[in-house]
């Protein structure tokens, strides 16, 4: 079977000499793209729906699924939740929510309908109550005394058929949960603590739960009226120093797909919410990529949190008479491509003819891999659009630039309307990991005021050390002018009146 995607040439013709234009004068980076014949794109989704963004912990913002490059019989899931974490926001900082249940959901024959479910649960501990830290010293190792609040997960193994539970399987009992990172001082090694989180099931799977660099980039500002409403607002990494919480799953791929049949399964993730009367209600949902943050209205998106691929259908007018072209057109004038916009379906609800679209489809938004697709060692980054089919929208690799690869399908390049449109953001602000769970290490929380340019290390550590000196009041007094030292002169103040005490006393 040969897969209907080709690779092109980068010359631009049409419409694309008004998009140049554009791009020219706004400074929207060039990605020097490639073609395709049907099939592709989409993004994230943090903050999507109008309820999901009030409650962070049970907000899905990405799901990828690839062969792992190091090991091409497995496949690796990677699925994130909370986005926008803080790095420097305790003392609770970001646990998983002890109330859901986090779910990674696989569809092995194309009919809409999960086959397999892997469940994630979650129970905190905490060793002492009489405290406000999350930690009470340095913290070396996950079973560490000084690690206040550990939490651990449950795995199951869900196996469904035509959506009902026939067999659940207990895969971890007990499994860490990497901490959160909260600062050099008190986890100088964070890797170490990262490293002991990675538990090897006894099938050869692994499994990972824990907090990670937040491993979607792109410049956000496009809902400013799309980048400035002139182009002048790209390039800059908005989730760059954020953190999330990060579950990653690594699988024997013939585990996930059908036994004897098709080698293509449709992934995505859901969280479920427990109720008051002690039901589980689905809450969050996300397979392609910005579906539910771009594609749908605001009238669909708690709907579409809610409900399941089988019933995707209702959704299908979002994805056939998409509003962002129309927004572009009427911002840029740039004309979108005539509707209905069938190539769009494939990249949403079919998969790519030929590469990634089960034989016998129904069409329901999952994001769709063909596991026998082996792994490239130079993967790029606009994936299928740039001849490399091992990428996006092949299921989704942590490396892949699902913004540019959108954008321009969105603008028509599957339908002969080439571009190079982007958000010149290519890659993440820190390097993946070459082994599972692939992701980042998480930015630590000593570095969270630094990386908002609120002043040097040498500025803030000069404050510091003049309140804190004990050669009387006036290193308090200056200090007093600087940002935050209210705390410290009262701290400064109460321990130099303990000292007067302490001298009458004796």
């Amino acid at each position: 079977m040969t897969a209907a995607i080709s690779r092109g040439g980068t010359g631009r013709r049409g419409v694309a000499t008004l998009i140049c234009s554009a791009l020219a004068a706004g400074g929207l980076a060039a990605a020097g793209v490639a073609t395709l014949e049907p099939g592709e794109a989409a993004a994230s989704s943090h903050r999507e729906a109008p309820l999901i963004s009030g409650t962070p912990q049970y907000d899905n913002t990405d799901v990828y699924a690839f062969v792992s490059p190091d090991h091409p019989d497995t496949t690796t899931i990677v699925a994130n939740w909370t986005p926008f974490e803080e790095p420097a926001g305790g003392p609770n900082f970001f646990p998983f929510a002890e109330d859901a249940q986090y779910d990674l959901h696989v569809d092995n024959n194309g009919d809409a309908k999960e086959d397999l479910t892997f469940r994630y649960t979650f129970k905190t501990h905490t060793k002492n109550k009489k405290t406000f830290l999350y930690n009470t010293g340095v913290v070396e190792s996950l079973d560490d005394a000084d690690l206040n609040i550990l939490q651990t997960y449950d795995l199951e193994l869900l196996k469904l058929k035509k959506g009902k539970v026939e067999h659940k399987t207990k895969l971890a009992d007990d499994v860490p949960v990497a901490p959160s990172n909260v600062g050099k001082a008190s986890m100088p090694n964070y890797k170490k603590l990262r490293d002991q989180a990675i538990y090897k099931l006894s099938n050869g799977a692994k499994t990972f739960a824990g907090q990670a660099d937040d491993p979607f980039f792109l410049d956000l500002r496009v809902f400013d009226l799309l980048y400035g409403g002139n182009l002048s607002e790209v390039g800059n990494d908005t989730l760059k120093g954020y953190n999330v919480n990060s579950i990653a799953l690594q699988v024997p791929s013939d585990l996930i797909v059908e036994s004897g049949h098709q080698p293509i399964v449709g992934i995505w993730s859901t969280t479920q919410r427990e109720n008051a009367e002690g039901y589980y209600t689905q809450v969050s949902r996300l397979g392609m990529p910005l579906v539910n943050e771009v594609v749908n209205p605001i009238k669909d998106k708690d709907k579409f949190n809610a409900s399941e691929p089988k019933d995707d259908a209702q959704f299908l007018k979002n994805v056939t008479n998409p509003e962002l072209p129309k927004l572009i057109e009427a911002i840029y004038k740039i004309k979108a491509p005539a509707e209905p916009r069938n190539d769009l379906v494939d990249v949403f609800l079919k998969g790519v003819k030929g590469l990634n679209q089960p034989p016998y489809v129904t069409p329901s938004e999952e994001l769709r891999l063909n596991t026998s697709i082996k792994p490239t060692a130079s993967p790029k980054r606009l994936g299928v659009l740039d001849g490399d089919n091992a990428g996006f929208p092949n299921g989704r690799r942590l490396t892949d630039d699902v913004i540019d690869a959108s954008l321009q399908v969105v603008e028509g390049e599957l339908l002969g309307a080439k571009n190079d449109l982007g958000d010149a953001v290519d890659k993440n602000d820190k390097e993946f990991e070459k082994a599972f769970p692939y992701v980042a290490l998480p930015t630590e929380g000593s570095r969270g005021p630094l990386a908002k340019g609120t002043g040097s290390g040498n500025e803030v550590r000069n404050q510091l050390g003049d309140a804190l000196s004990t050669d009387g009041n006036t290193g308090l007094i200056a200090a007093s002018a600087g940002a935050g030292a209210a705390g410290i002169l009262l701290i400064g103040g109460g321990l130099m009146w303990w000292r007067r005490m302490r001298g009458r006393a004796y």
